[in-house]
């Protein structure tokens, strides 16, 4: 079988990358490098990592280099609630409520970051019969390219993908789930009674240069969401 040049190149970066040579959130070497390494044009190289990023190996930031995503575990099981909730045959669909800039410096000191500017991200689950089953706020760093999503809101609409571009890949995390009633506003987005008892998790996730990268609220209706937890002694 009969290979273009950027084919080999990825074919070798990806086995690289899957193997775990290359970990989640490491840097690529430069398009100089790469093009050196396997003795081909930098054109070569860029159509090499378009391929991995198709594959959702990589993210590429303009200006910045090329970023590995895959961590080992199969893709599928980074996308979150909806590919968790599509697994048990439950479809459910995102409606935005709000994205703009937020001066929070009670939560910017409690995290220990110097900035009290972030992005807040307020979105309502629904079921296909429109039932609203979750709400989730998020907060993530108001910097570089980022602070536009105001004007032209998430990339694929996704949060995830969203800081990936912009150079932010999740790393580790600190979450806490409590259960609590919903707030007249929250019950307001999601059209329940006023005091409805929801559970709530908080999520602090960094990258692995432990920056910050994101802060989520999430009320979830306990029809539809469950926590599983093992342990190994």
């Amino acid at each position: 079988m009969i290979r273009l040049k950027h084919e080999r190149v990825a074919r070798v970066l990806a086995r690289e990358i899957k193997s775990g040579v290359v970990r989640r959130g490491s840097q690529l070497p430069g398009e100089v490098e790469l093009a050196k390494r396997f003795s081909v044009s930098r054109n070569t190289v860029r159509a090499a990592l378009a391929v991995l990023a198709e594959d959702e190996l990589i993210a590429t930031r303009t200006g910045k280099g090329s970023y590995v995503l895959f961590d080992g575990r199969p893709l599928d099981g980074r996308l979150g609630w909806t590919h968790a909730l599509s697994e048990q045959g439950v479809e459910t669909r995102m409606r935005t409520v709000r994205i703009e800039l937020d001066d929070n410096p009670d939560l910017a000191a409690r995290l220990g970051l110097g900035s009290a500017s972030f992005v807040v991200i307020e979105r309502v689950r629904q079921l296909t019969d429109g039932t609203s089953i979750s709400l989730e706020r998020s907060r993530i760093p108001a910097v570089d390219s980022l602070r536009d999503l105001p004007e032209r809101g998430l990339d694929n609409g996704s949060i995830s993908v969203t800081l990936n571009r912009a150079g932010f890949y999740l790393d580790h995390c600190e979450q806490r789930l409590r259960g609590r009633p919903l707030t007249p506003v929250e019950a307001g987005h999601l059209n329940r009674p006023p005091g409805t008892w929801f559970l709530h998790t908080t999520r602090t996730s960094w990258t692995a240069a432990n920056d910050f990268a994101e802060h989520a609220d999430e009320l979830l209706d306990p029809t539809h969401y469950e926590l599983n937890l093992s342990y190994n002694s």
